[in-house]
């Protein structure tokens, strides 16, 4: 089953109308929330949107294909000197962790994390998401504990763990706000969370969204910007912030070191998916790319790295 023609995903949660709104009510809230659920039981991140993956899903070749595609992809924009991710995860450090992964999708994260820390354990709101990564850490021998659970409601202890990861996720969960809070609550105190959410730059929201609106019509019927940019997201929600209101989301919860704006060579090329824009990317220096994305701010992704105030 797919969500998305001609470039337009479908099914989008009604009455989400800007780009950092919170549900006005609990019953909107699980509206949302089972929007968000079907959406991603029905559409795992399987990295597979523009070519399909041959392998069997769930054996060893269907996991290392879905890595290649992924990692290729983010070693463009985030290369890394020994352990992919580790300019954002703290590897070396997780030694004598407890580590919680909130949103696993296919177990990417979760393999790197779990084989370099002291206990691992990830939730996703879906069970297909659950379920593979949990043959994923299974299949390649690797100790960790993968729940259906979902991050507004999680059923962990106060002060369980010592880092948080999540790629993605947090943006797209009914209440960003009650997540982070549950973060905070599973944390111990020092202990420290780094997320990727998405951020609303100049280029690839503002421009790019005016692009897609031009060129694919949807002024007219879709109406703002904002909505715009919705039909071009995957997830039922997602949310855009700038760092400021990413400061004002974490206030009184967390303590927020540092943030930094990083984003895809395809952000930059406003070209429908196609040879043409595969041949303008590959004129493009990684190098240049990453200057853009990140130094420009015309990237799209936005990673915040926070920790919980030491107890007093």
């Amino acid at each position: 089953m797919t969500t998305c023609s001609g470039g337009v995903f479908r099914k989008k949660a009604a009455g989400f109308d800007h780009p950092t709104q919170l549900p006005r009510d609990e019953e909107e809230r699980r509206r949302w929330q089972a929007a968000n659920r079907a959406w991603w039981e029905a559409t795992p991140m399987r990295y597979d949107g523009r070519e399909g993956i041959a392998q069997s899903p769930g054996s060893e070749a269907y996991f290392k294909e879905i890595d290649r595609r992924f990692l290729a992809s983010a070693r463009t924009f985030m290369p890394w000197r020994h352990v992919p991710f580790d300019s954002v995860i703290p590897f070396a450090e997780l030694a004598e962790k407890d580590v919680l992964e909130v949103g696993v999708g296919q177990g990417t994260h979760a393999q790197l994390l779990a084989s370099r820390c002291k206990s691992f354990v990830g939730i996703d709101l879906t069970t297909a998401a659950a379920a593979m990564t949990s043959k994923r850490l299974k299949l390649f021998g690797i100790p960790g504990k993968v729940l259906q659970m979902d991050a507004e409601r999680m059923a962990f202890g106060a002060n369980t763990f010592d880092f948080v990861w999540s790629w993605g996720v947090v943006h797209q969960s009914a209440d960003t706000r009650r997540v982070l809070a549950e973060i905070e609550r599973v944390l111990r105190p020092g202990g420290r969370c780094t997320v990727m959410v998405y951020y609303r730059s100049w280029w690839n929201y503002q421009v790019s969204g005016f692009v897609r609106a031009v060129f694919l019509g949807q002024w007219r019927k879709l109406g703002t910007l904002h909505h715009v940019s919705q039909s071009g997201s995957d997830g039922a929600i997602a949310r855009y912030y700038k760092p400021e209101e990413w400061r004002a989301a974490t206030r009184g919860l967390f303590v927020l070191d540092s943030m930094r704006i990083y984003g895809l060579k395809s952000d930059l090329v406003l070209l429908p998916h196609g040879r043409l824009k595969q041949i303008v990317m590959k004129l493009i220096p990684d190098s240049l790319a990453r200057f853009m994305t990140c130094r420009l701010r015309m990237g799209s992704l936005l990673f915040a790295h926070m920790r919980k105030p030491d107890a007093r």
